[in-house]
């Protein structure tokens, strides 16, 4: 079995480098299905086919927001529910989770499929990008169950302190896609959907294995599925909900800035994608981060150590703001060579250059918001994070990059997004700071595995 921490005890930076490092490759290895993706479509097809994977990998992230949200609260409770050392709860509401899972992934399916190209025309997708946006989009969907199969399992690990097996099982649908991508979109010849049944497959091989290599190995207490309780599901619910609603907004919120992108024509909409595809990869330290600090808090939440949960934040904002001011300096000297990685076109490289070189430098304020986000989620505190993020992309981040984009142009898309990063981190340590989220006391009324 691998070792699994207890977060209550111990050096908390020594346990953040351990526990973060497998994780940040983790996230890396995910990030890269799309990224293989880009490079391959991108050399191979042209900027209208990156364009529509960027347009349509927005919707998908929307649609599925919810059982991400479902992930965030299964983080939390489980958490705090090894950090108590309660063996039965972690039992029972593993099954609570599995079920709520399995049943929403079956209903977003089809229903993402048949709706995909109402979803893209809502978004203002160009026309030249429209038929390959929607069959990446709609063979996505065919997959969600083994997307967030494999993923459920890395948070629950995660939960019970383990970050290294879930890099197992990245590993491998990371290398499956590598071999299956060119495979089927050159070699086949199936263009973009070539690329859209490689990742599917790939993460559908992976999430399979994951499910025998747990159970073989009993890295958790799994049971075979039945009914929740009704207090358990409540309580999944009622951090599940605001949680779902909080990635929701995220989501929304970056297709609504992408509606502000793509009226300035295919050149900016795939500088914007190749820029986007590199932001996803150079955020992964911040991503990571926010996911070691909400293990580590949610265990000593459960056993009410204040004074770790206050280290453990402090830590983890230092920590983090290092890390991405040394990333953004170096992508604001490299930007230029790392959007031609995607395309070639003069126009996609000068938009996707500019852009990167300005949003850089503000990406360690956003990783503010990720790490002190992350603690009041522990803590089971979802609607307070629901209304931080309303906050950060309906208050700052969309208005401020509409306001620039149409002051300045292009450019203005990159200004007005660095400026609510900025904005928002200020938002993010006052509510941390002075906000009541350290009252949240989630068994106590539930009556269930206290």
């Amino acid at each position: 079995m691998k070792k699994q921490h207890d977060f209550t005890q111990g050096n908390i930076l020594r346990q953040l480098f351990i526990f973060s490092g497998p994780i940040i490759l983790t996230n890396l290895l995910q990030t890269s299905y799309q990224f293989i993706d880009s490079l391959w479509v991108g050399n191979l097809l042209g900027a209208n086919a990156l364009g529509a994977i960027g347009v349509s990998s927005t919707i998908i992230f929307i649609v599925l927001s919810f059982i991400i949200g479902l992930n965030n609260a299964a983080l939390t409770i489980l958490s705090q529910q090894k950090g108590k050392d309660n063996e039965e709860g972690l039992k029972s509401y593993l099954n609570a989770f599995v079920v709520l899972l399995t049943t929403i992934a079956i209903i977003l399916g089809p229903v993402g499929y048949l709706f995909s190209e109402q979803f893209l025309w809502l978004l203002g997708t160009p026309e030249e990008m429209m038929v390959q946006a929607n069959a990446y989009l709609q063979i996505n969907f065919l997959g969600i169950l083994f997307l967030f199969g494999y993923n459920f399992i890395s948070t629950v690990l995660r939960s019970l302190g383990d970050s290294k097996t879930p890099l197992r099982f990245v590993t491998i649908a990371v290398l499956l896609n590598i071999f299956l991508d060119p495979l089927l979109i050159s070699g086949f010849d199936w263009g973009v959907e070539g690329a859209a049944y490689a990742t599917i497959l790939s993460q559908g091989i992976a999430f399979l294995y994951g499910v025998f290599y747990m159970l073989h190995k009993k890295l958790a207490p799994f049971s075979l599925p039945k009914l929740p309780a009704k207090s358990e599901v409540r309580l999944i619910l009622n951090l599940g909900i605001p949680s779902g609603l909080q990635m929701s907004v995220i989501s929304a919120g970056s297709a609504a800035i992408m509606s502000v992108v793509t009226v300035f024509g295919g050149g900016v909409v795939a500088g914007f994608s190749a820029a986007q595809r590199l932001d996803s990869v150079l955020m992964l330290p911040a991503h990571a981060l926010s996911t070691a600090v909400s293990s580590m808090a949610g265990q000593n939440i459960g056993v009410k150590n204040w004074r770790r949960v206050k280290d453990i934040a402090k830590y983890g904002v230092l920590y983090n703001f290092s890390v991405m001011l040394l990333v953004g300096i170096i992508v604001a000297f490299f930007a230029e060579y790392g959007i031609k990685l995607f395309i070639r076109e003069e126009e996609a490289i000068e938009f996707g250059t500019r852009y990167l070189q300005i949003i850089a430098l503000c990406y360690p304020f956003l990783g503010i918001n990720f790490i002190l986000n992350g603690i009041v989620r522990a803590a089971g505190a979802m609607y307070q994070v629901l209304i931080l993020n309303i906050i950060s992309f309906w208050v700052l981040r969309y208005p401020l990059t509409a306001l620039f984009a149409g002051i300045f142009g292009d450019i203005g898309i990159a200004v007005g997004m660095g400026m609510s990063f900025i904005i928002s981190s200020m938002v993010a340590i006052l509510y941390y700071r002075f906000g009541k989220w350290r009252e949240k006391d989630l068994f106590k009324t539930s009556g269930a595995n206290q």
